[in-house]
């Protein structure tokens, strides 16, 4: 049976090469400048190739080394335009291009998880892949009363090549923390662990896919596909018609980025209250868009159980944040674990570099765009300004890992698609201690 290249010998040189050849490609565009080619040219020829190796090494990894490629694709906003396309067609590549698995291989997997008589299941199968994720593939089929489903299939030793991936990667992360003194990288390594772990289970994917199919069933905005079968390595569900949100990145008018971006903003803030669970993958891939104009969504692997609704002191700490109150911001922080014992902020340097972020909060409606991410990607990493050393200071509690992923990424989504939405009423609508 094919699977992933899981030695871990293997995968960690693979991973391990990635800054050598960068090095090295350093190395000959310093000989090509003093050959007398312009320094520009020879830079954005570097970082065409950095970004080649990556994201190439990253596909054929799949597991945890994919994920994080997928991950940094919503952040390509705050990359500067000259570097944007090359990053922008490796990481299509990686989302995209991963090599299937054979047919033969899918059979097995199928008659594993559904049963030898799989194919009594199915009216249709298509063995071509429709799409690839990253530790996954989907095929489409016609369920055996005629419904278009999509049978999501995990590639055989993706739980290994996942795990070994992430212990590559914290290796290299506790490299964070004598830069970082705020952060607290053992816990926060340890709920990435766990939350990925869940992520290999299908069977809790399922029961998640169908909590929020059950909150949203009927709903004039959303469409969550039903789940229909589910194994630990596999997930039948109904097919979703449409196409990813990220062409409206690239392709969509001004009124479908403020439509489509609204929906997509009212989702994300919308399922702790809803059903209890945040969808914690903001990658447009996971989004589609319906023929109907309402918004569909998949992969419901990566959640935060919220059954109590939002916590209460995310919206708080917003709202004191957006009143300027830079003390009550201080805190609240330390309150909750953002700031730990014996570490000093000054509380105006803290609110002057949180402030930006929270500045959407602040309108009726706002726009968001390359340059005002970029603006603040700039600002956060500009040693010359006084509020730099306080992003060493904030630690990141292991419980909000997911919530501030989505709230950085769901940003990153909305300034790619340059959307102008209802910020504010949004935030008051679903998230109440923001106006408590």
């Amino acid at each position: 049976m094919t699977d992933l290249p899981r030695r871990a010998f293997t995968r960690g040189a693979k991973l391990a090469a990635l800054p050598l050849g960068y090095a090295g490609r350093t190395a000959v565009g310093m000989g090509k400048r003093v050959g007398g080619k312009p320094a520009e040219a020879v830079a954005l020829e570097i970082q065409q190739r950095t970004a080649e190796q990556v994201f190439k090494t990253l596909g054929e990894l799949k597991g945890g080394a994919m994920k994080f490629g997928q991950a940094m694709s919503i952040f390509e906003v705050a990359l500067p335009d000259e570097l944007l396309g090359p990053y922008r067609a490796t990481l299509t590549k990686l989302q995209d291009a991963a090599p299937p698995l054979p047919a033969e291989t899918v059979h097995a997997v199928l008659a594993e998880a559904l049963g030898d008589d799989w194919r009594d299941r199915f009216a249709e199968f298509d063995d071509k892949p429709a799409a690839a994720a990253s530790i996954g593939q989907v095929h489409k089929a016609v369920w055996h009363d005629g419904r278009d489903v999509a049978v999501k299939i995990q590639y055989p030793g993706a739980g290994k090549a996942l795990m070994g991936d992430l212990n590559q990667v914290s290796r290299m992360a506790t490299m964070f923390a004598g830069i970082s003194p705020g952060l607290d990288i053992k816990p926060l390594l340890a709920e990435l662990k766990e939350r990925a772990a869940e992520e290999l289970d299908y069977l809790a994917e399922s029961r998640s896919q169908r909590a929020f199919a059950a909150a949203y069933e009927g709903d004039e905005d959303f469409v969550v596909p039903h789940v229909l079968a589910a194994a630990p390595n596999v997930v039948v569900s109904e097919w979703l018609e449409g196409y990813s949100l990220a062409k409206i990145i690239t392709d969509g008018t001004q009124a479908e980025r403020d439509h489509y971006g609204t929906l997509y903003l009212r989702f994300l803030l919308s399922g702790p209250t809803r059903a209890g669970l945040l969808h914690a993958d903001p990658h447009p891939g996971n989004y589609r868009v319906m023929p109907d104009g309402k918004l569909g969504i998949l992969d419901f692997g990566a959640v935060n159980r919220l059954p109590d609704g939002p916590p209460p002191a995310m919206g708080q700490l917003l709202r004191i944040a957006t009143l300027g109150e830079a003390e009550a911001v201080v805190k609240g922080l330390r309150e909750e674990g953002f700031i730990k014992p014996g570490i000093e902020v000054d509380p105006q340097l803290l609110l002057d570099y949180l402030g930006p972020f929270a500045e959407p909060a602040l309108h009726e409606e706002f726009t968001f765009s390359r340059e005002w991410m970029r603006e603040q990607f700039n600002r956060v990493n500009d040693p010359r300004r006084p509020d730099f050393n306080v992003g060493f200071k904030i630690n990141l509690p292991p419980s909000y890992m997911l919530l501030h992923r989505v709230w950085l990424g769901g940003i990153g989504v909305l300034s790619q698609m340059g959307a102008t939405v209802p910020m504010r009423g949004e935030l008051e609508r679903w998230v109440p201690s923001f106006v408590a």
